[in-house]
Parts: structure tokens; sequence; C-alpha cells
């Protein structure tokens, strides 16, 4: 069920009041969070200066041969990113490029967006709305998500947490959910704004609500030292408040599908690849400097934006990711800030495939069942806007696209 709030300042007041009685001590916990994010920036920003690797790189073929280093999981671990190169051949990520082109194009789909449910989950950011196409049941994307690689790639980051702790099994890293998600396809010379720091998957619920705050127990408690944005304790519980676009289902990464070249200054992906970053965010709502009623500008339904006014210190670690080819894709934890480049500066298109990783859990199981009779008619799935667009567009894929584990991905039997 989604989480409700009647009077959001007098529960954000409410919260604040339960978490300092809960940790008297919160002042000291926050420096002592603050020094340790700020030696994890000092590490990102020297890395960015002098060209090291700062997103983690693995090879499909190390991932599918099992040959990926305990020391390349804690680093992916670390920095709470990846790039997986070549998960498919370049060949194909372009001939799904092409398909792209021409679904939308035969179907008209940008004289439809100009009529577009406004779903407003990107209207407080200071940058928003790059070129995202509320498509989600074209061929290519449902055979990239039905695919053996990508399948095979998400198991192992799924593998990456802690599944069993407090006593429980949280997930199996094995399942793989389809959530369907959209497409980017940013033109050369594109001036419209990207997107501006920020985090998805919850934002005021974070502090207000209660498996909310139990994912985060071991910070609000003052033990923060304790705390793993790896272990998925009360994650497959948490609610969050309805809202388009706002993802519902459990994701240990978000992630997308290049399929196109793309690099620093072509209009890509940024991210502040600090696994424990949130720590940061969620003790600084709880400082006397921030308003009583306030949580460093979080908004119901709306993306967890990290500003410039509270978030400086986070702001300071901002890497575009590596140049990316056709068929590579990019993973980052779902706790992860991240941002669009405002302009794309580069000489060709920069597209992808929004798919991140899911796992099998009874919250992602009931989504993907009330998302299931959307895609048999083409419909907009449960999270987002309800344009409906591809009701009657040729070239949809259909339930006889989908191979057997598209099938139980999609919740058939």
């Amino acid at each position: 069920m989604p989480f409700q709030i009647e009077n959001l300042p007098d529960a954000i007041g409410a919260a604040k009041q339960a978490l300092r009685r809960q940790n008297p001590a919160y002042s000291q916990t926050f420096r002592e969070v603050e020094a340790k994010i700020s030696r994890e920036v000092a590490e990102v920003v020297a890395d960015r200066e002098s060209g090291g690797t700062v997103i983690p790189t693995v090879q499909y073929a190390d991932i599918a041969a099992g040959r990926v280093t305990h020391a390349a999981k804690d680093y992916i671990r670390r920095r709470g990113a990846c790039v997986i190169r070549h998960v498919f051949s370049a060949d194909q990520a372009t001939e799904w490029d092409n398909d792209l082109g021409r679904y939308v194009e035969t179907n008209r789909l940008d004289e439809r967006l100009a009529r577009a449910a406004e779903d407003n989950y990107f209207g407080a950011l200071a940058s928003s709305k790059p070129q995202i196409y509320g498509i989600y049941w074209s061929r290519p994307q449902v055979l990239a998500r039905q695919s053996e690689s990508l399948t095979t790639a998400r198991v192992f980051l799924n593998t990456l947490w802690k599944a069993e702790s407090e006593g429980r099994v949280h997930f199996d890293p094995s399942q793989t959910p389809a959530y369907a998600d959209r497409i980017r396809r940013r033109p050369p010379g594109a001036a419209s704004l990207g997107l501006s720091p920020h985090v998805d998957g919850g934002s005021v619920e974070r502090w207000l609500e209660a498996n909310f705050r139990k994912v985060y127990r071991h910070v609000f408690s003052g033990d923060w030292r304790r705390y793993d944005p790896f272990d998925a304790a009360f994650r497959t519980d948490v609610q969050e408040v309805d809202s388009p676009a706002a993802c519902s289902m459990f994701r240990t990464f978000q992630g997308w599908t290049a399929l196109t070249s793309q690099g620093k200054g072509d209009g890509t992906l940024q991210l502040i690849p600090i696994a424990d970053s949130m720590m940061y965010m969620l003790l600084r709502a709880l400082q006397d400097d921030v308003p009583e009623t306030e949580l460093c500008g979080a908004k119901p339904g709306r993306a967890l934006s990290a500003e410039p006014q509270w978030h400086a210190l986070l702001l300071e670690a901002v890497v575009s990711i590596p140049k990316m080819e056709p068929g590579d894709t990019v993973f980052w934890h779902s706790d992860c800030v991240h941002a669009v480049e405002n302009e794309h500066k580069g000489e060709g298109w920069s597209n992808v495939m929004y798919i991140g990783s899911t796992v099998g859990c009874e919250k992602n199981w009931a989504y993907v069942a009330q998302q299931l009779p959307k895609f048999l008619e083409g419909r907009t799935p449960p999270n987002f806007a309800p344009d409906d667009y591809e009701v009657d567009f040729r070239g949809r894929a259909t339930i006889e696209d989908l191979t057997p584990l598209g099938r139980s991905q999609m919740g058939l039997r």
C-alpha cells in the first residue's frame, strides 16, 4: 500500500523530534559521518582530477565465467556503481537503436509527446526533463529485458547484496522480475536541461515511514559504523508515497543500456560514487540549522534532491561516467546520487534503454502482477503517468515475443 501523509509539516516535525530522542547525540553523529564522507569525497575528487578509475568497470565475459575478483566486488560496493562492458554486441545494440528510431517515427510519438501527461516527479529539481520517451513495450526493450546476458549481469549485481539478515531472507537474487521503464534519445546539440543531482526510490518517506527508518536504523541510532548500504533488511517492506514515475519496486541497482557511443559532454549520466552517502543526507536534515518542518528540500512524490544549500560537500564528488559504447551497461545503487549532464555537446545521438536490476520478493512480484495487464494491452505501467501511447502502436511487442525467461520475468507461468 502507498504511504500516506495527512499533514506534512506536522509529520516532519514529529519525525525529527522522535529521531532526536532516539539519538540525543545526533549533532555529534553527523559530525562523525561528515568527516567520513569528506574523506571519501576527497578520494573521488583526487581520482577524477588525476584521470584515475572512479567508476569500477568489469567485462561481461568475466561475470559470465565467474572471474570477477573479491577485490573488484568490494570496490563496486564501496563506489555503489559499475560499468559492465559488452553485455550486448555493438551490432545488436545498434540494431535495437535503429528499430527504436523507426518505432518512434512510424508511430509519430513526438506529436503525442506534446500532449503528454505531466508526472512532476522531477519538477522540484533545478534541471529537469531530458529527452525521455514514455514508451515501454517496444520489441527492443522487451528483448533486452529478457535477454540471458543482461539477466546474468543483474544476478551478479544482486549477489553483491546481503539477501539474508535480521533472521530473514529478504529476496531471491537469482530472480529478475521485469520492471518496464522508458528510453532516452538525446540528439546532438540538445541544449535542454538534464537532471540535477538526486536520488530515486523515496524522499520524505526515508525519515517518516516506519520501514524506511528500519533500513537506516543504525544511522538514526548513532551506531552508523554498522550501517551497510548493501544490507537488504527491511528494504522490501518500505512503503513509498504514490506518485507517477516513482518506482515502487525494490531495485538493487538502477541502470541503463547504451545504444550509442557516449561519454563526458554528451549529455550522459553523472554519479556521486559513494555508496553510503545516504547517511550524510539523512543526518543533515536533522541538524538544528534546518527549519523544523523541512527536510533539506525533500517533497513527497518527488525525487530526493541533493541541494547546494544543504549538500555542498557531496556535490564536490560529481563525476561523469566513463565513455560507453553500444551494448555497454551502467548500474548504480538505488541510494546513489545521480544526475544527467545539462547539455549534449557531442556529435552523435546519446540513446539508452533504462533497465535496472530487480530481485524476487513479494513486493516486486505484487507490482509485476499489476504491470502484466498493462503489457498485454499496450498501456503505461502502473508507476508512470498514464499516457497509454502504445495501445495502437505498430511494432509493439506482444506475448508471442516473450521467451520462457521473459514469461517468468513478467509473472506468466
